[in-house]
């Protein structure tokens, strides 16, 4: 089978990627809430017996859908198969899946609102009644086939949640967003991995990491990473908070986590359209940029930190974008 569609296992970089990822419940820092119901939830389907309800999740990227989605999977005691959903061009291609899984195994399709049309309409009948049509031969002589599956879970992750049609919303029995991070759990994510990298950190490097980080697990160890690079070459190995401050600094990362493209982002609506409101295809046109970029990765922690906000007429920035980036507002200039 094509190893673009399907992998047995996650497709982790290197082991120790691998071993940042939590296994178990117990491990998963973050998302209490929802952690809480999926473990009543697997915990209830291991004690019938049963497969557990098809789970969806969505909120932006980095938040942890698909370590979720394999810890469900160990919880469970059974395989996960993974899947993009933009690699699944055919219905063939679906049904090569479905039919190799395992009683009990849980398919993970990531992005999954990005599944085209005709191989959504298959998971249909996968997902309610666990059988899937297959159509053999063209035009006249073509004639479908039922095949039955196993019962298995699917694990659908998204990002752009309003884009899943209602009938797919709807076939899913298990439904959370996830939200970002505090800097507390951020501070107990960036610990365990300084303790996994075997590599020294202060007390104050790790809450100024964890308050750099946008909310996001994926960009605290990809910030401590980057900062343990600079411990071993400018100093011996520790992690201070000055080694600390100069890395993020050099990332251009500021004290709010703003990056070099948020900040572009911010100052292009100040500067160029007098802070708003003024349409998403504008902006991204402005600062070169995707606007599903933007809408997915940029935009939902901006609104979070009350930067921007979203009208009917556009984007707009707020007072507060002003006063953290120093711009006059309204005739005042911000010091």
């Amino acid at each position: 089978m094509d190893k673009r569609i399907i992998a047995n296992n996650l497709l982790i970089d290197d082991e120790m990627e691998a071993t940042l990822r939590p296994r178990f419940f117990q491990e998963y820092i973050g998302q209490t809430s929802v952690k809480e119901m999926i473990q009543v939830a697997v915990e209830a389907a291991k004690k019938r017996n049963e497969s557990l309800d098809h789970v969806l999740l969505y909120g932006p990227p980095g938040l942890g859908k698909t370590t979720l989605a394999q810890v469900i999977a160990n919880e469970l005691g059974v395989n996960i198969k993974v899947v993009s959903g933009p690699t699944v061009e055919r219905t063939g291609d679906l049904a090569a899946i479905l039919t190799s899984l395992e009683p009990g195994d849980v398919l993970f399709i990531d992005e999954i609102h990005r599944l085209p049309k005709i191989v959504e309409e298959i998971l249909y009948s996968s997902m309610e009644d666990f059988v899937i049509d297959i159509v053999v031969g063209k035009d006249s002589g073509a004639k479908s086939i039922r095949v039955d599956l196993p019962p298995f879970t699917l694990i659908g992750a998204t990002t752009r949640f309003g884009d899943l049609t209602g009938p797919l919303r709807d076939r899913f029995g298990i439904v959370h967003k996830l939200e970002f991070y505090t800097d507390n759990e951020l501070e107990t994510i960036c610990k365990r991995t300084s303790e996994i990298y075997e590599c020294p950190s202060e007390n104050l490097a790790v809450i100024e990491l964890a308050k750099r980080s946008r909310g996001t697990p994926r960009i605290v160890n990809r910030l401590f990473r980057r900062v343990r690079d600079y411990a071993d070459i400018l100093g011996d190995g520790t992690i201070t908070l000055d080694i600390t401050k100069l890395a993020l600094d050099k990332l251009k990362i500021d004290e709010q986590g703003l990056d070099r493209k948020d900040r572009e982002y911010l100052l292009s609506i100040i500067e160029k359209y007098h802070g708003g409101p003024v349409g998403l295809e504008t902006i991204a046109t402005s600062i070169s940029e995707d606007p599903l970029t933007l809408e997915d990765v940029y935009e939902p922690f901006l609104i979070q930190k009350g930067f921007i906000s979203r009208t009917p007429r556009g984007r707009v920035v707020t007072e507060k974008a002003y006063r953290h980036l120093k711009k006059g507002y309204q005739g005042t200039l911000f010091q």
